[in-house]
């Protein structure tokens, strides 16, 4: 089957890029299952496996799909396309009252059912994107992995869940801390804050952390973060909303609204196997699956 991936932005993902990450890895596997693979996607974007278009917003949709393609697979919302067969991946949450095409698929169940849909497909991580795990390290850390200035990523429970545990700190993402958020950032706290990062800098911290602290206070749809850090065996403490129950089971983290139970839960983080956790991610949230 002739594919055809279609994004507003460029690929690869260096560092921040949730869906690029997710239609790269999506790309090269139903290429290597030998379907061939196009993407239409903005300019300085490269593929070793697949044939790349430049995607130009002010130009009809129609005249950019090229002839011979059997199917279109955009991951944002299109008006009038007419020319293919196709589906829309939503990949955030939709603003209040936007209306959605009838061919959208979710990246989760509660994802879908919060819009009137069933139609989903968990992500699926690529191994050859990161470092192997080396699951005997030594923990001396917990992390949080998000837009630390995004609001509803709540990086200050984080960084309070961790206090109060008496553990350190690693924030990364974003290019900055909120000081808005109703803490003061200081040297003296027992928070590193890395900001952007690559998938080596990624592996270096996530290697050593104990845990992904996530206490999100949004409808999350999936969570690229939490696959990440179970990859390196970590489990995961987070708030229990939208697609996190779905993606946490009890034997690789701790999910609660109650921050002082989630404290509680990271006093005892050595309960948790990091060679389970691991194997979790890959038996249910691997790349195959989600091309399949």
């Amino acid at each position: 089957m002739k594919i055809l991936i279609v994004n507003n932005s460029q690929i690869p993902a260096i560092k921040y890029g949730g869906t690029e990450r997710v239609i790269w890895w999506l790309g090269k596997e139903l290429s290597r299952l030998a379907d061939q693979i196009t993407y239409l996607v903005s300019a300085g974007s490269s593929c070793p496996f697949a044939r790349v278009l430049v995607y130009d917003p002010g130009l009809d949709l129609n005249k950019q799909v090229p002839d011979d393609i059997d199917v279109v697979h955009f991951n944002y919302q299109v008006n009038g396309f007419t020319k293919k067969p196709y589906i829309i991946t939503v990949h955030g949450n939709p603003g209040y009252g936007e209306q959605l095409d009838k061919n959208s698929v979710f990246v989760s169940g509660n994802h879908a059912s919060r819009h009137g849909a069933i139609a989903f497909v968990h992500h699926g991580l690529d191994p050859d994107d990161y470092l192997k795990p080396d699951l005997s390290q030594k923990r001396l850390h917990m992390h949080f992995l998000a837009k630390a200035a995004w609001r509803v990523k709540n990086v200050k429970a984080a960084i309070d869940m961790a206090s109060q545990s008496n553990n350190k700190l690693v924030v990364l993402g974003g290019s900055r801390l909120n000081l808005k958020m109703g803490f003061r950032f200081t040297p003296n706290l027992n928070v590193r804050f890395k900001g952007m990062v690559n998938n080596e800098q990624k592996a270096s911290v996530m290697q050593q952390s104990k845990a992904l602290l996530f206490p999100v206070l949004w409808h999350e749809p999936f969570g690229i973060a939490i696959i990440e850090s179970l990859y390196y065996g970590c489990p995961v403490f987070a708030t229990p909303y939208a697609s996190l129950p779905e993606l946490v089971s009890s034997e690789v983290g701790l999910l609660s609204d109650d921050k002082l139970m989630l404290v509680k839960g990271l006093r005892e983080v050595n309960q948790f196997n990091n060679r389970f956790c691991h194997d979790y991610v890959m038996d249910n949230f691997s790349l195959q699956k989600m091309a399949n």
